[in-house]
């Protein structure tokens, strides 16, 4: 919530000084980074929600045994490839430690590329916290995106109903 305000507050302060006719001339490079942090924080976010892309509706219609084996490898695949983006995202760090910001030289590249070790790293934090829950509903054959659906027609006739009263 903190990054989604502070880039507002900085492309809205931005707006309105090129409106009176003066501009902020590190608000684009910050603005940016700004958000390249809130998307991958953001996947963190849906990953502990297990709300990122995926074939649920294949997995919960397949037969228990590939039903599982489909799991197994899709967390394997998931976790693996963040292994490694964490890994070569924390061995950039070094390399990008000598070079700044244009528009602001006081902040290294090194703290703004930060976010892909650290989101990585948060990334499989998330998975691994919401796979107990996962491995429920896989086993028990749950389609989550079903589930959604369902919760979603819920949550509008309950939203008619009270608008209605």
């Amino acid at each position: 919530m903190a990054l989604l305000l502070g880039l507002t507050a900085i492309v809205l302060g931005a707006v309105v000084f090129r409106t009176v006719g003066s501009s902020i001339p590190w608000y684009d490079e910050v603005a940016s980074v700004g958000l390249a942090w809130l998307s991958f924080y953001g996947a963190n976010l849906a990953a502990l929600k297990r709300a990122h892309m995926g074939f649920p509706g294949l997995v919960a219609k397949a037969p228990p045994a590939l039903r599982t084996t489909l799991f197994l490898a899709s967390e394997v695949i998931v976790i693996g490839f963040f292994l490694v983006v964490g890994l070569y995202g924390y061995r950039v760090l070094d390399v990008l430690a000598w070079d700044t910001l244009v528009a602001l030289p006081a902040i290294h590249l090194n703290v703004t590329q930060s976010v892909i070790p650290i989101s990585a790293a948060l990334f499989i934090l998330c998975e691994l916290l919401s796979l107990p829950m996962a491995w429920r509903k896989m086993r028990s054959g749950v389609n989550s995106e079903e589930e959604e659906i369902e919760a979603a027609i819920r949550q509008a006739e309950d939203d008619l109903k009270e608008h209605r009263a």
